[in-house]
């Protein structure tokens, strides 16, 4: 006998249109990027990207060791330069996960600010129908009808919200809740952790930085009204590099102390600036620079970055006309200060009338500096990081260094191109200590003259960093409210004893947040609700 199948054919499932799938598509992902778990793991992702900003090398603070980081690495460093490893927090895809995690915590916070808003506007719940199901419940009798039971509770909860029923059959309940202000701390610390990102982005695009070397020899300075008084300079977004701050600052002197292992203990320069209404007076005022201890006028920062040497050279040429230059070599190792570098001096102009014979006879030096001269042999090196007995080991060179070419040249090298091509042909091969010189065949005399300090000063200007102050101290204040306190729940329902004369209590608890230490709060809170010391504690399940 054949089986037959009366079961209902299945009713199809309408297929959903392609505007529906998109709209569904995009609610999702919303709903995913707006959750706190997809904040979380941005957050994450964001401290994890800024490993590689504080590990490598970043243009922003230090050219030359970027330059000097590929030029190391020639197979690996430029596939980290696609990567932008080099420029961390300027990436796509810093920026990309910076963006992402803005965008989650304004579609997170936002929400459960309007359900925190609702949650303040709304009364306590009801007692529930068996408060001995409740984690906390004891039952006691106590003296008064209920309605003054249930008016004592009441005052007895200070601080909590309240609310007094009477459901009927003669019971009053008490619904009593308390730790609002948690989750408020909860959304100030995050609304605060937006603010932060919102300051940093602002400071970000209105702000500047610049970097500029400065001899320590109380010289002309410099100002802060172009990007051309700085070495390197770096805009915001939305700044051209004009409107700028005004400063100028002028270093006196420098003093770095060090530990007798030749460890740096402190540097310390004594500058004379001039800001705002100084500027037109030409009043200069003093100060003191240290590590992490800035300048702070009209709107700036003035930072202490590092220093180094500048060795002086006196270049007298075969008609007794001189050229002095200081300029700043760059330390190769920073234990020592043992730096390298290179000058470059035009011969006195008249000499050779023909500009052709004056290129060919252009001086160069390029050696290395050091502070405290050890030498081993002729081999020089550095013994300690002071200015204690400098010498140098240089090779000069005549010929054309390329000052005329209007190509940007090397501050701390020779081309060596133009050495391979017999453009710049070596003279000598000397060490000299200050006062030391020696002679060229055609008769110039290359003279040092010893070295002096020199500073790189950063100027800063960030229009935010006051916002950026009070958002950390509010997010802090925030974080502080949201631990300390915690959110609470009690109900109390009072009814006449069977003898009529007398109320029994039924008290319950629930704890809405952090459990640690409620059945003891909850036993306290008994016994000053009832008057009485509470029974023994039933759990739930036990009734």
């Amino acid at each position: 006998m054949t089986a037959v199948d009366t079961r209902p054919a299945p009713t199809p499932v309408p297929r959903q249109s392609l505007p529906g799938r998109a709209s569904a598509l995009v609610r999702n992902t919303w709903r995913g990027l707006t959750s706190m778990r997809t904040a979380l793991v941005l957050l994450f992702l964001l401290a994890l990207a800024a490993i590689p900003g504080a590990l490598l090398p970043q243009r922003s603070l230090n050219e030359q060791k970027v330059t000097q980081y590929l030029a190391d690495r020639p197979v690996l460093g430029p596939w980290m330069d696609r990567l932008e490893l080099f420029d961390v927090f300027a990436s796509f895809w810093f920026t990309a996960i910076y963006v992402l995690l803005f965008v989650s915590l304004v579609g997170c916070i936002l929400p459960r600010c309007v359900d925190h808003y609702r949650a303040l506007r709304a009364e306590p719940v009801p007692a529930p129908r068996n408060l001995a199901r409740l984690p906390h419940h004891y039952e006691t009798t106590v003296d008064g009808t209920p309605d003054e039971v249930a008016e004592r509770i009441s005052a007895e909860l200070r601080g909590w919200r309240t609310v007094v029923r009477r459901p009927g059959s003669g019971a009053v309940t008490v619904s009593a809740e308390k730790g609002y202000t948690r989750e408020l701390g909860n959304l100030i610390f995050h609304l605060a952790l937006v603010g932060l990102l919102v300051a940093i982005a602002v400071g970000k695009l209105f702000g500047y930085e610049g970097n500029v070397i400065v001899i320590a020899d109380d010289g002309p300075g410099f100002c802060s009204t172009s990007p051309a008084a700085f070495d390197s300079f770096r805009a915001g977004n939305v700044r051209d590099g004009t409107g700028m701050t005004p400063v100028c600052v002028r270093v006196k002197d420098f003093r770095a102390d060090y530990l007798p292992n030749g460890q740096a203990e402190m540097f310390t320069a004594n500058i004379a600036y001039q800001a705002g209404a100084d500027l037109a007076t030409d009043t200069w005022r003093d100060d003191r620079l240290q590590v992490n201890h800035p300048l702070r006028v009209a709107g700036d920062r003035v930072y202490l970055q590092g220093h180094g040497y500048a060795p002086t050279f006196t270049v007298t040429f075969p008609n007794g006309e001189t050229r002095t230059e200081t300029i700043q070599w760059r330390p190769e190792d920073p234990r020592t200060f043992l730096s390298s570098g290179v000058l470059r001096i035009d011969p006195p102009g008249g000499m050779y009338p023909n500009p052709a014979d004056r290129r060919r006879n252009q001086i160069a030096i390029e050696g290395l500096f050091a502070p405290t001269a050890e030498l081993d042999g002729k081999l020089l090196t550095s013994s300690f990081p002071a200015l204690t007995d400098p010498a140098v080991a240089v090779d000069i060179y005549r010929g054309d260094t390329g000052l005329d070419t209007g190509r940007p040249q090397n501050l701390f090298a020779l081309s060596q191109d133009m050495i391979e091509q017999k453009r710049l042909v070596k003279q000598a091969r000397v060490n000299l200590r200050p006062g030391e010189s020696t002679t060229l065949d055609d008769g110039t005399k290359v003279s040092f003259g010893g070295a002096k300090e020199y500073v790189n000063l950063q100027v800063s200007h960030d229009p935010a960093q006051g916002w950026v102050l009070v958002a950390a101290l509010t997010m802090l204040a925030g974080l502080v409210v949201s631990l300390l306190l915690h959110r609470r729940r009690i109900w109390a329902r009072v009814r006449p004893s069977d003898d009529g004369r007398r109320s029994v209590v039924e008290l319950g608890g629930l704890a809405r947040t952090d459990q640690a230490g409620w059945g003891d709060e909850f036993d306290r809170l008994g016994r000053r609700l009832t008057g009485a010391g509470p029974g023994p504690q039933r759990e739930a399940g036990e009734h």
